[in-house]
């Protein structure tokens, strides 16, 4: 036994409030400024009109499913890689991280070829808006064929969260945040790109970001190596990290088609509509992103003692999180309830878009106190090998759920009534998680429990 095999990593020893919050809160940093980028590019775009608002919010399922697509895997890697890690195998943790950066590299390919073919389509099959389907067009063109950065960012972020070392993670996603908002407006407004020009703010923003995750992998990680040369890829091992990985990118693509559908239904009423919903989600990402980093530092906590066979430290990291996330979340209801209409002032919004937006950002906050506990919960079910659970949820919540009723309340024909499927959805994952963590509870934690007494 070599002197790394020795020494436990703090996963497994450090108490676990200590542990989860040093794991955590440099995720959840970095991930609220990635929340305040999307804030501001909004921002700055909504300075050009409101049909360029228009184009980026029509732009987000994109967006949204390269990020699934890439963070799943993510999952995937970091589920099997910590578990690695935890049962001491060495040589499988390195064939994780490959091969996960190989699946990233796979990934990018794939977007740029569907963003060569059908950018402008996506856009024509929503709107007939000449300025929305023009700026929409290239702005998804420009984001999916240059989206290694991306890609390769997440993919080298997650093998510094598996390890432990969410610091270095924090600053590659900090650093290539900070730059996208520096770059937003010297596009935008100095060159004069307009809408262009936030998406190339954006994809050399994810590039810088890319950059540092490989330097800090490659000088601040030793118990991973990312070794390329004679590389090939490993059936076995990609199957286990898409075991987990592919429920959660299905999981997060399921919000790209949702919001697809709810922009087709709101255009129905107005375009006004689809921007108050792009501005929703903008500025909720402030609330779910340090949610999502709680997340992010719990999943590698989970897997490790989960593979060292440690029960209670399993149990104790999921109640803290819950906690967390609740407070978090209750924060963000305050900030909706009482703040409208100084959140949408910030976007520019008109009288009306003001008057649509009040109604649609306080009535749907009303979900958040309940989704922080769904949220922690299908990051546990992934952790402890359960994606599927996740997925079931997901799928339930926004196409069972969220779409169907958000279409039944539309055909009254008043769109203050629409928002209201938000909550019902939520209220739907919620007792679905409570089911599930009875089912895993006695198929994963008791038997371990059982067994070390």
């Amino acid at each position: 036994m070599n002197e790394r095999e020795m020494k436990e990593n703090k996963m497994g020893v450090l108490p676990v409030g200590r542990l989860l919050l040093s794991m955590s809160v440099p995720i959840m940093l970095s991930m609220l400024v990635q929340a305040l980028y999307n804030i501001v590019d909004s921002v700055f775009v909504s300075r050009i009109s409101e049909n360029a608002l228009n184009a980026v919010s029509l732009a987000f399922p994109v967006q949204n499913l390269m990020i699934a697509v890439a963070i799943g895997t993510g999952v995937g890697i970091n589920a099997l890689l910590s578990k690695s890690l935890g049962e001491k195998n060495y040589e499988r943790a390195n064939l994780a991280a490959v091969n996960g950066v190989f699946l990233g590299v796979c990934s990018a390919a794939a977007f740029a070829v569907l963003g060569l073919l059908f950018s402008r389509t996506f856009f024509t099959v929503q709107t007939d808006v000449a300025e929305i389907v023009e700026g929409g067009a290239a702005y998804v063109w420009v984001c999916t064929v240059c989206s290694p950065g991306i890609f390769i960012a997440i993919s080298f972020e997650r093998l510094l969260q598996a390890t432990g070392r969410t610091v270095y993670s924090m600053i590659s996603q900090m650093v290539g945040a900070v730059m996208n908002i520096i770059f937003d407006p010297i596009f935008i407004f100095v060159l004069g790109m307009g809408v262009v020009g936030a998406a190339w703010a954006t994809v050399l923003g994810q590039v810088v970001g890319a950059a540092l995750g490989v330097y800090f992998n490659a000088t601040r990680n030793p118990e991973i190596t990312v070794k390329l040369r004679g590389f090939r890829p490993n059936r076995a091992i990609i199957s286990r990290i898409y075991s987990v990985g592919v429920p959660s990118i299905i999981m997060a693509s399921i919000g790209s088609v949702m919001t697809f559908g709810l922009n087709k239904i709101l255009i129905g009423f107005t375009t006004t509509a689809t921007a108050v919903l792009g501005v929703y989600f903008k500025l909720q990402s402030f609330v779910f992103m340090p949610v999502f980093g709680l997340n992010n530092g719990m999943v590698p906590i989970v897997a490790y003692n989960f593979g060292a066979r440690k029960p209670e430290r399993i149990i104790s990291t999921v109640k803290l999180a819950v906690v967390y996330a609740t407070a978090i979340m209750a924060a963000g209801l305050a900030v909706f309830q009482l703040l409208p209409g100084t959140l949408l002032g910030l976007f520019e919004a008109s009288d009306y878009m003001q008057e649509i937006g009040t109604q649609a950002l306080r009535t749907i906050s009303f979900h958040f106190l309940l989704a922080g506990f769904g949220i922690v919960s299908s990051s546990m079910f992934q952790a402890l090998g359960h994606g599927v659970l996740s997925l079931a949820i997901s799928l339930v919540r926004q196409l069972v759920v969220l779409l169907p009723a958000a279409w039944l309340l539309s055909l009254s024909g008043r769109l203050e009534l629409v928002w209201w499927a938000f909550p019902l959805a939520e209220l739907a994952s919620v007792t679905m998680c409570v089911f599930f963590h009875r089912y895993v509870y006695r198929r994963e934690i008791l038997p371990i429990s059982q067994k070390a007494e």
